[in-house]
């Protein structure tokens, strides 16, 4: 006989008490494996930006060590799913451990957070989005060279739109770009404010994105097409799709924090 959603509700329930309250570690091994599946399906949305030499298994085992932080910390009596609470932590043991390995050339970094930079300064003086011919006369270099630069960030790109922000006014509390928690019982109002102002601001900015980017974001984050897929669509390379992905993202990360922090000097 099938077991129902109901039932394997009640026995993860039971394996819950049981590892809270005696920290019985049979209870966490079978809590472990009930939910690593989130684990492989996080290790699968950022292998698509990562070099080849990365490998998923690796992506795995660094997230099931932020899994089971995760089991270890949660709060029983907290109003959200842990599947929420998890894939969060997940994400940033996954982060944590590719930082540690120092694979993007120091470089690539410098020149993600210029472009970013020149971006929005671009966005501020223009009052409008940037043309590539523009991006590249203000940093001084030549399209093809942008492209190129664009090409290399994309490669080394962490699923940018999962970047950790801190929201004002909240005590604290980190949300991601793309992937809030919406919690409709929160007794906190300022809480529920503070995400709502970042969901607000994040679909503002995808608006004022170039139609082409904004297609990309649309259908990479919202239908889950791979970028190759999305390039068909667009008729264009899947290289050009990565590239045009990686001007939205350094769009919308310029023009957040710019909203966040308004008197922040852009260099």
């Amino acid at each position: 006989m099938a077991v129902t959603d109901s039932e394997k509700k009640h026995d993860l329930d039971a394996l819950w008490r049981r590892y809270k309250a005696d920290g019985d570690e049979g209870a966490r091994d079978e809590l472990v494996l009930a939910y690593s599946p989130l684990v492989k399906y996080v290790a699968g949305r950022m292998g698509t930006g990562l070099p080849a030499h990365v490998e998923e298994e690796d992506l795995i085992s660094y997230g099931l060590l932020g899994l089971m932080g995760a089991l270890e910390r949660f709060d029983l009596s907290r109003d959200i799913k842990f599947e929420t609470y998890a894939v969060s932590r997940i994400k940033g043991s996954m982060i944590d451990e590719l930082r540690a390995l120092d694979w993007v050339p120091r470089s690539v970094r410098s020149w993600a957070r210029r472009v970013e930079r020149t971006v929005t300064k671009l966005e501020n003086e223009l009052k409008r989005a940037p043309s590539d011919a523009e991006i590249a006369d203000e940093l001084d270099i030549t399209e093809a060279e942008l492209e190129n630069i664009l090409t290399q960030i994309s490669h080394a790109s962490i699923v940018a739109l999962d970047e950790f922000w801190t929201i004002s006014d909240s005590g604290g509390d980190k949300i991601t770009l793309m992937d809030t928690i919406e919690d409709s019982t929160s007794p906190e109002p300022a809480h529920e404010y503070g995400i709502q102002d970042m969901k607000d601001r994040l679909a503002e900015a995808i608006r004022r994105l170039p139609e082409r980017e904004k297609i990309v974001i649309g259908l990479y984050y919202y239908d889950g097409l791979t970028l190759r897929e999305i390039g068909e669509v667009l008729g264009v390379t899947e290289s050009r799709t990565s590239q045009l992905h990686t001007k939205a993202i350094l769009r919308l990360k310029g023009r957040i924090k710019n909203d966040l922090e308004p008197g922040r000097p852009v260099e």
